[in-house]
């Protein structure tokens, strides 16, 4: 391992090897530290959706700049095969809340997203299997989808390396140090990385990197959970992903005959180091009559597995992108609340930029600043739906 890069980025899971891949595109020395393996935090654990509906622009903008990444990894990042599959997603809200969807997709039809309201009749042509008597309008995205987070994340690691990226499996980050307001090196148990720049994408572990710096903005482990329902012969071959607000649900393929899904539900408080990574049997119980409620053939459905993992919520339930004061060179991607694996391509080719060019110039990130949870200004959209727990592991 080199003992001194250009940058040093902590977390291996999909916005680190995101970040360490533009970095190295850019013909930047970059060393990467990961303390397990990669992808084994939230990003393996994440339902991967890959949408474009969010209530602000400023995530849609990301995931917007991140869905040509999926669609063309090849021509893209190269290696590697991210796993997606173009279902289409679903959203629905409540009828008290359709003025709220058509404005968010007027919205991001501005931005650039091929998105529409559709009509019950609409959704049901799309997926006979389908119960749409709670609903009187859906938002759709042709292009969306969902893919596979671990191969996601494999595959700009693998990309980084090939650009003379610095990969370490198995190799925690335990401080960063710093000289006044400047960070000048990590220490891992194999020595210090001496380095002007590090960029903090650690996941659960953040605190306790972040708060020897002096450096806390509220950040919360939160256990969520994922079923896999086996679907029926007299269920059809597939469906459209769903984020279902009526039923406080999510749901998408999994494979050929297989449902993944999860409900709307908090664990606060959890050691990231020491948690159940199982399924609660309530959860079960409960994800089934939620997406039977949508899709009625899931109510003879059987489960095939699950399992629970730790993401960070941030106090608004938004990601922090920033260069974190008072610190020059210490930059995060932190709290990101279980929703960036989508726009992950884009945050780590923003962080790039940032270093490399002193700002972002694919999407403007100011409204991920870290400096907004002091200043009382929280992060929401224009048109909310109520349901923000959905967002969770997405």
């Amino acid at each position: 391992m080199s003992l001194t890069a250009d940058v040093v980025v902590i977390g291996g899971g999909v916005n680190g090897t995101s970040t360490a891949f533009h970095l190295a595109q850019r013909g930047v020395r970059v060393t990467l530290l990961e303390r397990a393996s990669l992808a084994a935090g939230s990003t393996g654990k994440s339902g991967a959706l890959v949408r474009m509906h969010y209530t602000n622009p400023h995530d849609s903008a990301l995931a917007q700049q991140s869905l040509p990444y999926f669609q063309g990894w090849h021509d893209v990042v190269g290696p590697g095969d991210p796993g997606y599959r173009q279902v289409g997603v679903v959203r629905l809200v409540q009828p008290r809340f359709d003025d709220r969807l058509r404005a968010n997709v007027a919205m991001l039809q501005g931005l650039g997203v091929n998105t529409e309201v559709i009509s019950p009749d609409d959704l049901r042509a799309l997926d006979p299997g389908v119960q749409t008597g709670d609903i009187t309008c859906a938002a759709w995205e042709p292009e969306s989808g969902y893919a596979d987070p671990a191969a996601t994340a494999f595959g700009f690691a693998e990309a980084a390396k090939g650009l003379d990226a610095s990969i370490h499996e198995g190799v925690e980050a335990t401080a960063i140090e710093t000289d006044g307001e400047r960070v000048i090196g990590v220490m891992t148990p194999l020595g210090r990385i001496a380095t002007e720049t590090v960029v903090v994408a650690p996941g659960a572990r953040a605190n306790a990197l972040l708060a020897p710096l002096g450096l806390d903005y509220g950040l919360q482990p939160n256990r969520v959970q994922i079923v896999i329902m086996r679907r029926t012969a007299d269920d059809g071959p597939s469906h459209p992903v769903y984020i279902d607000g009526p039923n406080n649900t999510w749901l998408r393929p999994e494979g050929d005959f297989g449902t993944l899904c999860g409900i709307g539900r908090d664990q606060l408080g959890v050691n990231p180091d020491f948690y159940d990574e199982g399924v609660d049997f309530d959860y079960i119980v409960d994800s089934r009559t939620r997406c039977a409620a949508r899709r009625p053939a899931l109510a003879t459905a059987f489960m095939r597995g699950g399992w629970a993992g730790i993401i960070t919520m941030s106090p608004d339930g938004h990601a922090i992108i920033d260069e974190l004061a008072p610190y020059r060179g210490l930059f995060g991607i932190l709290g990101d609340s279980g929703t960036n694996f989508k726009t992950a391509p884009a945050i780590g080719k923003c962080v790039a930029e940032w270093i490399i060019e002193g700002a972002s110039q694919t999407v403007d990130l100011h409204a991920f600043r870290a400096s907004r949870f002091a200043a009382g200004e929280l992060f929401s959209g224009a048109h909310e739906y109520g349901d923000s727990l959905l967002d969770v592991f997405r």
